[in-house]
C-alpha cells in the first residue's frame, strides 16, 4: 500500500513540474531574449569588438582591461551560463537547440580560462594589445566627422589601457604565470617599432571630400595632440616596462606544462582551441601519420617531374629563381592574382556566396613576428575582409605555396566562411560572428586549399607541390607543438624537425616556431578540423552516392556558422540523414 502511495506522489509531482514547465514557444522565447542580452553584454564590455562587427555604437570607448572588469565579467559570464542552463530545452528545434549547446560552450570556456588566469598571460609577440591597438586606424571607415571624434576619444584611453594591461601583467609575475623571457624581449622592439611607424597618423593622411577643410585641420591637430600627449608616452612607458620588469621574470622552460597547473592547462587549451578530448600523444602520432601520407603524394609528383625522389625535387625547387620573390609587392599581387582567379569559380562549389569584398596588404613592419592572416570585414561591406601578408624578409621566402594560401586566408577559405556567416538569417547574433572555435575556422581554411584543385586550379605541378606543402606544415604542426608542451622538446629540436620536413621556408620556420612557443594547441586546430570536414565529406559521399552535391554539403558546412567539431559532425549526420530520406 505504502509502495502505491509512493508511485502516485511521484506521479504528481511529475505532473506539478511538467504545469510549471512552459510550452517550448516560451521557452524559446526566453532564450532568444536572454541571447540577446548576452550578446549586448559582450558589445558593451569590448567595444572593439562591437566595431570589428560593424556596429559603432561603442567607437569612442575601449575595453576596461584591470583585474577587476575581467573578475566581474567572469562573474557575468557565470550568472548568463545557470540562467541559460535554467531553461529547459526538451523539445526545441534543431537549430534552437544548437544555439543553447553552443552558447553553454562558450560559456563554460571563458569559465575554465578564468579559473586556469589565462587573462594573466594576455600578450605575445604574435598578438597582443599593444598591436590591436596600432590597428584601431583600420578598424572603421573613417566617412564622418563622427568616426574621427570617436578615434580621437580611443585614443585619449590608450595610457589606461597600457596601465591596466601592466597591472595584469604584474599580477601574472606574482603568480608564476610568465611567458618566455626570449619572447618576451621581442615586446618592447615591437613597441619601439610601432611608435617610430606612427600608425595612429594614418587617418590623417587623407579625408573625404564630405569633411570641411575646416574639420579636417581641426581633427588632424587633435588626432595629433592625442598622439604626442598620450598614445607615445604610454607605449614607451609601457616599453620601458616590459623591458625591464617584466622580461627579467620570463620563464626559461618553453613547455607551457613548466607553469602551475600545467598539464591541466595544456589539455585546457587543447580542448579550446580543437573542441577534441584527443591527448597530446594522440595527436603526436596523427601528425607523423599525415606527414608520411603527404610526403608520399609529394614524391609522386617529384617523380611525375622526372626526379628520382623527393630531395632531389625540392634541392631543384630552392635553387630556381623562378619561385623566388624578387619584391615584397610580387607576393602581394600574386595573392590578388589568385583571389581573383577564384572569384568566378565559386558557384560550381556553393550557393551561399560571401557579399563583402576582400583586399590583401602586407603584414606592417612592426609586427612582421606575426604569420599571414585575415581580418574580418564588417556585414555592411563598408569595410572590406583584409588578408593581411607576410613580406618581410621576402628574398629568404618562397612563391611556392602562395596560392594554397591565398585560398585559405581569402575565398574558398576565412574571407568565404566568415563574410557568409555574417549574412546568415535566423539565427541568434552571437552565431553571426567567429565563437573561438579554430578547429572549425581554421579547419575549413585548410580544407578550402584543396578546393582551388576541384575547379582546375594548380596547372603548375610545384604549384601543386605547393599546396602539399601547405598541408605538410599543418601536419608538422601537430607533431612539433605537442613535441613543445608535452614531451619536452627544445627550440633547436623543433627548427632541425622544421628543416627536414621542407615545409616552410626558413623565416617561416622561425617564426612559427615561437608562435607554438608562445600560444599553445592554436596551431593544432588546421589539420585536426581539416581531416574531420574531409572525413564528413566522404561519410556523405559514401551515404548518398548519387545524391551527394558538392554545393549542398558545402552549404551545410558553412550556413551553420561557427561550430565545435562534435556538434558539426552531429549536424552533419542529421543533414545526410535527411538527404537519404529525399
Amino acid at each position: 500500500m505504502r509502495l502505491l502511495s509512493l508511485v502516485f506522489l511521484v506521479a504528481a509531482v511529475g505532473c506539478v513540474f511538467a504545469q510549471n514547465v512552459k510550452p517550448v514557444a516560451g521557452r524559446v522565447a526566453d532564450q532568444n531574449a536572454l541571447f540577446e542580452e548576452q550578446y549586448e553584454s559582450d558589445l558593451r564590455n569590448f567595444p572593439e569588438r562591437a566595431t570589428a562587427f560593424g556596429d559603432y555604437r561603442y567607437n569612442d570607448k575601449l575595453a576596461e582591461y584591470s583585474i577587476a572588469a575581467i573578475v566581474q565579467r567572469n562573474k557575468t559570464n557565470q550568472d548568463f551560463l545557470a540562467r541559460l542552463q535554467a531553461i529547459p530545452s526538451k523539445g526545441f528545434s534543431e537549430q534552437d537547440q544548437l544555439s543553447h549547446d553552443l552558447l553553454v560552450r562558450v560559456l563554460q570556456q571563458r569559465i575554465a580560462d578564468f579559473n586556469l588566469k589565462e587573462y594573466e598571460m594576455p600578450i605575445n609577440q604574435q598578438n597582443g594589445v599593444h598591436t590591436s591597438l596600432a590597428d584601431l586606424p583600420l578598424s572603421v571607415p573613417f566617412d564622418s566627422v563622427k568616426h574621427y571624434e570617436d578615434y580621437i576619444a580611443r585614443l585619449h584611453q590608450i595610457s589606461r589601457v597600457l596601465s591596466q594591461t601592466t597591472e595584469v601583467l604584474r599580477a601574472g609575475m606574482k603568480d608564476k604565470l610568465m611567458p618566455v623571457r626570449f619572447l618576451i624581449e621581442k615586446l618592447p622592439v615591437q613597441c619601439q617599432g610601432i611608435i617610430d611607424a606612427d600608425p595612429f597618423l594614418i587617418p590623417t593622411k587623407k579625408y573625404p571630400a564630405s569633411i570641411s577643410a575646416e574639420d579636417q585641420k581641426r581633427l588632424t591637430q587633435q588626432i595629433t595632440d592625442a598622439i604626442n600627449a598620450d598614445v607615445i608616452p604610454a607605449y614607451k612607458s609601457f616599453a620601458d616596462f616590459l623591458r625591464t620588469v617584466y622580461a627579467l621574470e620570463g620563464r626559461t622552460t618553453l613547455s607551457i606544462t613548466s607553469l602551475p597547473d600545467g598539464q591541466k592547462r595544456y589539455e585546457n587549451d587543447i580542448y579550446a582551441r580543437t573542441t577534441t578530448r584527443l591527448t597530446p600523444d594522440e595527436i603526436h602520432q596523427i601528425g607523423l601519420r599525415e606527414i608520411d601520407r603527404i610526403e608520399g603524394e609529394m614524391t609522386r609528383i617529384a617523380k611525375k617531374e622526372g626526379f628520382a625522389d623527393l630531395a632531389a625535387f625540392r634541392a631543384s625547387l630552392k635553387t630556381n629563381p623562378k619561385y623566388v620573390p624578387k619584391s615584397s609587392e610580387q607576393i602581394l599581387d600574386d595573392f590578388r592574382h589568385y583571389i581573383a582567379q577564384m572569384e568566378p569559380k565559386l558557384p560550381q562549389l556553393f550557393t551561399l556566396l560571401p557579399k563583402s569584398p576582400v583586399t590583401v596588404e602586407a603584414i606592417p613592419a612592426f609586427q612582421s613576428a606575426a604569420a599571414t592572416h585575415y581580418v574580418t570585414g564588417t556585414p555592411d561591406g563598408k569595410r572590406p575582409g583584409r588578408v593581411v601578408v607576410a613580406t618581410s624578409d621576402f628574398a629568404q621566402r618562397s612563391l611556392i605555396d602562395d596560392e594554397a594560401i591565398a585560398y585559405h586566408e581569402g575565398i574558398p577559405g576565412h574571407h568565404m566562411q566568415l563574410s557568409v556567416q555574417q549574412q546568415l538569417t535566423g539565427l541568434p547574433k552571437f552565431r553571426l560572428h567567429g565563437l573561438g572555435f579554430n578547429a572549425y575556422i581554421e579547419g575549413w581554411a585548410l580544407y578550402a586549399e584543396q578546393l582551388g584543385k576541384e575547379v582546375g586550379f594548380y596547372q603548375d605541378p610545384v604549384s601543386d607541390y605547393g599546396r602539399l606543402s601547405s598541408e605538410l606544415f599543418r601536419a608538422v604542426r601537430l607533431v612539433v607543438d605537442t613535441g613543445i608542451h608535452s614531451k619536452g622538446w627544445s627550440r633547436d629540436q623543433v627548427v632541425d624537425f622544421f628543416r627536414k620536413s621542407g615545409a616552410v621556408d626558413e623565416p617561416t620556420i622561425q617564426s612559427e616556431t615561437d608562435r607554438y612557443i608562445a600560444w599553445p594547441a592554436q596551431a593544432l586546430s588546421y589539420k585536426l578540423g581539416q581531416l574531420k570536414i574531409r572525413e564528413l565529406r566522404e561519410r556523405a559521399q559514401k551515404e548518398l552516392g548519387p545524391k551527394f552535391d558538392i554545393r549542398k554539403f558545402h552549404d551545410e558546412m558553412l550556413d551553420g556558422g561557427t561550430l565545435p567539431l562534435d556538434l558539426l559532425e552531429a549536424r552533419t549526420d542529421k543533414w545526410i540523414a535527411q538527404q537519404k530520406a529525399r
